[in-house]
This record gives C-alpha cells, structure tokens and sequence, in this order.
C-alpha cells in the first residue's frame, strides 16, 4: 500500500513540475516576442506624463530648504 501512494505521489509530483515548468517556458516565450514587438520607432508613454514643455509642480524636501521654512515658522 505505501509502494503504491509514493508512486501515485510521485506521479503527481510530476505532473505539477512538469506543468509548472510548461508555463515558465510559454511566459518567456510570450515576454521575449511582446518585447520585440515594442521595439518599434515610438516609444510608449505614460497616460499621466506631462507634455512636452508643460510645467510640474513639486515638493523641494531637502534639508536647507526645510531649514528655512522652519526658521520662517518662528
């Protein structure tokens, strides 16, 4: 009875690494052929970057600047 489940254990096993394995394979094979296709003469942008010449607002955190807006505070 043991003999016969680490067999069907076994098998099983085998099964699942082999599936697993498949997939790894077919996700590198889909990555490798979507990055050539991307390849082209446009590169893609983000829908939220700013356009060229358009101004950003920000938030200057460095340590002088912070110094002085705590000095201004008091």
């Amino acid at each position: 009875m043991n003999d016969l489940l680490a067999a069907v254990y076994l098998i099983f096993f085998a099964l699942i690494a082999g599936g697993a394995f498949a997939l790894m394979s077919q996700n590198l094979r889909d990555s490798a052929s979507l990055a050539s296709q991307r390849s082209g003469p446009k590169p893609r942008r983000h829908p939220e970057a700013p356009e060229p010449g358009e101004e950003v607002l920000y938030v200057d955190l460095s340590r002088e600047r912070l110094e002085e807006l705590y000095q201004q505070a008091t």
